[in-house]
């Protein structure tokens, strides 16, 4: 006897598949954080690999909340759901040396959100110009938390790509953060049919 077909109809990733990719991405942490070394290329010879990886995932992660900032700001039913995956991207940046982001500021009035800011410890250019051109953000919110969606996966995906060129403590954090950008990625889209 088969089963029926269930009624409800299918949404986001499945089970499966987010199970393998979790899997995938924990053996490639215990993989890359067993190689010898430090994090350092030696005193004196400049900037080491890690650092580097570090500043450039500071910057993208300050960028990123600069994005959320720009959404929220144009979309204020947005920022009760938004909110918490901003902040999660302002602690990632923060854990790769990067600094502090103030909350955007919620309000009723269209007027205020539109002057909802990140605060001076993030320079204008950190903040990416999607931060500086509220016109970068879709007028509907299906296509800017589309948009948002777009930069988590492609972000993700560039921080497993540079698993295999850090060492251990960095590539660990990288694939931490990938994975939270990753599930940012499914409830940013959870809904979307």
């Amino acid at each position: 006897m088969s089963l029926p077909p269930s009624p409800r109809p299918f949404r986001g990733p499945r089970r499966r598949s987010l199970l393998a990719s979790a899997a995938g991405a924990a053996g490639t942490v215990l993989l890359v954080g067993c190689t010898g070394g430090s994090d350092s290329d030696g005193p004196g010879a400049g900037p080491s690999a890690a650092d580097r990886a570090r500043a450039r995932a500071a910057r993208d992660s300050e960028a990123l909340a600069g994005r959320y900032a720009a959404v929220i700001a144009a979309h204020p039913g947005l920022a009760e759901r938004l909110g918490p995956l901003r902040e999660e991207v302002v602690r990632h940046a923060e854990a790769f040396g990067g600094e502090r982001a103030a909350s955007p500021r919620a309000s009723s009035t269209a007027s205020s959100a539109a002057s909802a800011s990140v605060s001076p410890s993030v320079s204008a250019r950190a903040a990416g110009p999607a931060a500086r051109d509220a016109g970068a953000v879709p007028a509907d919110e299906k296509g800017a938390l589309g948009m948002l969606a777009d930069a988590e996966r492609k972000l993700a995906d560039r921080r497993a790509e540079a698993l295999l060129d850090v060492p251990g403590e960095t590539a660990r954090l990288l694939a931490s953060v990938a994975a939270a950008g990753a599930a940012h990625v499914f409830l940013l889209t959870e809904g979307d049919g």
